[in-house]
């Protein structure tokens, strides 16, 4: 790695390179676009036999963590195979009593229990992590006393009525104890050491960046696009699981979230709506920092204003259970009996087989023809966005999706159902719709449809809205700066003989009261005491993470553009100190 640069851990699941989608597009461009930053890429995936979707730049190092689809666990690892075979020689059944068991025991009772300890279950996978450096993974989890502990303890917690956990039968035991075997085979595998950790969700992905926070003080930064724990709560429905796997299931995943907020430095949701969850789960609002996704505004382009051959409806979804494609075709048929030659358009790949199969029924059902057209994955998002009338989306649940902002930036009209931060991406600029509400969706869609006038007036002014506040540029300078103030405290860079000095005490104490005041909530009184800080001493080595605060508090307010440039002026200051070498890079 370039030793000028800042070393970032990027950690991911389910997604990319491997996977297409709003999260792979946002990692895509963090580590094509922010050139001052080297990158791992720490990708969590299902099997090792997916396909590597997106090219990483040169210089990028790749560690992948399969957890399924392997006879051995270690086979993803680089270690060599004498050091393999010497762990498998160790570990025997008195170094499992011994040594696994106790460990092991712990972390079933963590996860078992409705009340988490955040700090103990992060001390655990830190010892489960060291364990491994010396022991084998499997012989340690296929142990006989192993699995007694595990069926006696989970037995014993069932039959007390463990806080609602229900009876398991042999199937339940296995498949439980195979998920714990599946993800934890994260602790399995080595972190790399990098002056910050970057974790794309409150996940099983987030386990590499606590361990790394643990052992070496490494921060970390956790970047929220849907809230994963909703999510999960949202799809448990549909897996059709026993009572007991489901209540271990959403324990194990309640158990990383949690320990994901609890340890990371900063968490950065991509839209406000997402922090509800956040503070929900105890992370304290100084540790709360919104950005925003951003597009490319030179490839997202303001549409040509060219009539289509027949009214257009464009979604751009993979084709899940999360984005209901079912209300998005069940509308079309509403919306063909008022506009009779109207086209809908789906771009996207297919995410679930099953539910792929059960709308094409619905569009043969509703006898929908050439109405309905599955255009599968495009790699021209752009042209799909400029080929509708109207950018529709029907989801039940979104973080603050790609889709909406990109066809705001080429000048189209939305209507999206009022999920998650698709209300703050649109502003007044667009329609929204209740979710799973085919009469609604289609009522907004004829609106439009039928006027040109509203249809330009809404595009124009969410193209607008997209240049003001969700521009590729701010995105990756917000990222970068946090990453230049996760990786490099105030008080370390402070020089030795300007720590007592009275300006620089003075200095601290008011930017105290204003990190306490953003804290609470009081955003402008927060400025107010940034900027009498910064009047103390202006060029002082504490002033760059002053500016930095008070770009923070500029955010909270809406004030976007005052915001970014306290950013840009504190990496000017910063660049002018480390010349003067007041500061060291």
């Amino acid at each position: 790695m370039n030793s000028q640069k800042i070393s970032v851990l990027l950690a991911t699941e389910g997604t990319y390179p491997f996977h297409q989608g709003g999260v792979s597009t946002w990692c895509e461009t963090l580590v094509n676009k922010v050139e001052q930053v080297d990158y791992v890429v720490y990708s969590v995936i299902m099997n090792p036999f997916v396909t590597q979707k997106f090219k990483l730049p040169a210089g990028t190092k790749l560690v992948s963590v399969p957890l399924w689809g392997t006879e051995e666990p270690s086979e993803h690892l680089s270690t060599p195979f004498a050091t393999i075979y010497a762990a498998k020689r160790r570990t025997d059944e008195e170094a499992v009593r011994r040594e696994f068991v106790p460990l092991f025991t712990a972390l079933i009772e963590e996860i078992l229990s409705p009340v988490k300890d955040h700090q103990r279950f992060g001390a655990i996978l830190v010892q489960l992590y060291d364990f491994f450096q010396h022991y084998d993974y499997k012989a340690s989890f296929k142990s006989e006393a192993t699995w007694e502990m595990y069926k006696e303890l989970v037995l014993k917690r069932a039959a007390q009525n463990h806080f609602g956990l229900s009876q398991p039968d042999v199937y339940g035991l296995i498949q439980s104890l195979g998920w714990v075997y599946r993800f934890l085979n994260i602790v399995n595998t080595e972190v790399p050491e990098t002056h910050v950790t970057h974790s794309s969700a409150a996940a099983f992905c987030s386990i590499p960046c606590v361990i790394a926070k643990i052992k070496r003080q490494t921060p970390f930064m956790l970047t929220e696009h849907g809230v994963y724990l909703r999510e999960q709560y949202l799809s448990l429905g549909q897996r059709q699981y026993s009572s007991f796997l489901s209540a271990f299931l959403m324990r194990f995943i309640h158990s990383i979230s949690g320990l994901s907020y609890a340890y990371a430095d900063q968490v950065s949701p991509v839209c406000h709506y997402n922090t509800r969850w956040e503070t929900r789960f105890g992370v304290p609002r100084k540790r709360i920092e919104v950005i925003y996704n951003g597009v490319d505004q030179g490839v997202f382009t303001e549409a040509p204003r060219v009539a289509q051959t027949q009214p257009t409806v464009v979604m751009v979804a993979r084709i899940m259970p999360v984005k209901d494609v079912l209300t998005f075709i069940r509308s079309a048929a509403l919306v063909r009996q008022q506009i009779p030659n109207v086209k809908f358009v789906l771009y996207g790949s297919v995410g679930v087989q099953s539910y792929y199969e059960e709308c094409l029924q619905e569009k043969d059902r509703l006898s929908l023809g050439d109405t309905v057209v599955f255009a599968g994955h495009t790699s021209n998002m752009a042209a799909a966005y400029r080929s509708g009338d109207i950018i529709a989306l029907s989801s039940i649940s979104e973080a603050f999706p790609y889709t909406v902002v990109e066809a705001m930036m080429s000048g189209k009209p939305v209507v999206s159902t009022d999920v998650g931060g698709v209300r703050e991406a649109l502003g007044d600029t667009g329609l929204l719709v209740t979710p799973r509400s085919p009469d609604e969706l289609a009522r907004e869609l004829i609106k439009l449809l039928q006027d040109q006038e509203l249809r330009e007036e809404l595009g124009s002014e969410a193209r607008q809205r997209a240049l003001n506040y969700f521009t590729l540029e701010r995105m990756i300078d917000l990222h970068l700066r946090s990453y230049i103030q996760l990786a490099s405290g105030a008080e370390e860079r402070l020089p030795l003989g300007d720590r007592d000095h009275q300006g620089i005490t003075r200095q601290k104490f008011l930017m105290e009261k204003g990190v306490l005041l953003m804290e609470h909530g009081l955003y402008q009184q927060a400025v107010e005491q940034f900027q009498a800080a910064l009047r103390e001493k202006p060029d002082s080595p504490l002033a760059p993470v002053l500016l930095g605060e008070l770009s923070k508090a500029y955010n909270h307010l809406g004030q976007y553009d005052r915001s970014l440039l306290e950013l840009e002026r504190s990496a000017a200051l910063m660049d002018a100190l480390a010349m003067r070498g007041q500061v060291t890079a």
